[in-house]
């Protein structure tokens, strides 16, 4: 259904619930999946949170310089893409991985025109470092590198079946939505991405699909069109 996909992954997801560091085995599953997908014909970027070693806005950062610590959190998501690579090549794929922050012995510097290259030869890009900007999260990265590439959606996996009317781990009368709008979520306030996100998405009438990647085998189903999740269009 979809010819060229940007997938968020979240740092805390590939940790598998340990709270901290990469769970081997989960990464090897993710990286099946993203084969999968990647067999179907769909070029695939990744962006890769860095919240399983370091978020620049946790409380283990809380005496620390705002920037020094998002710089931290960027150098985390290097690390879960270089972890991502090696566990994609191992399948036989060819991957590669784009720092916004430039450290040329371990990634390729980010260049829109050299990562859609990569993509239209059939290379799965990941995306690192955010936006090697301080104080701009993930969710934002993710939101511009989408746009960048000219993606036809943004695929965001989470821990969660979608977007709810509250938080259902706290809240067990929060409903989901099949579909809902960007101004829905700011106006709701909503935590499914940081404001800004969300106002760049709208802005660019960005589609995204909110879905669990608990369950093996979603991103594909999303990819084929199956209805999981939610999603939300401008």
């Amino acid at each position: 259904m979809y010819k060229r996909v940007l997938l968020k992954l979240s740092g805390e997801a590939l940790a598998a619930g340990a709270g901290f560091g990469i769970d081997a085995i989960f990464i090897h599953k993710v990286a099946a999946e993203i084969a999968t997908v990647h067999a179907l014909g769909c070029q695939i970027g990744i962006v890769v949170g860095g919240g399983n070693f370091f978020r620049g806005v946790a409380q283990q950062a809380i005496d620390m310089d705002r920037v020094a610590a998002d710089h931290m959190g960027m150098l985390s998501t290097v690390i879960n893409a270089i972890a991502l690579q090696d566990a994609i090549e191992k399948l036989g794929l060819f991957c590669r991985v784009m720092s916004a922050i430039e450290m040329h012995q371990v990634a390729e510097p980010y260049i829109r025109r050299r990562a859609m290259r990569h993509l239209e030869k059939g290379r799965i890009v990941i995306f690192a470092a955010g936006t090697g900007n301080p104080f701009f999260s993930t969710d934002t990265a993710a939101s511009l590198r989408a746009m960048e590439i000219k993606a036809d959606i943004l695929l965001k996996a989470t821990s969660v079946d979608g977007i709810y009317s509250a938080d259902p781990k706290k809240d067990a009368t929060a409903t989901r939505y099949e579909t809902i709008t960007y101004n829905d979520i700011l106006r709701q306030d909503l935590k499914v991405m940081d404001t800004t996100a969300v106002s760049l998405c709208r802005d660019n009438k960005m589609p995204m699909m909110v879905f669990s990647m608990r369950e093996e085998g979603n991103i594909a189903r999303v990819i084929s069109g199956e209805k999981l999740g939610s999603l939300v269009t401008a």
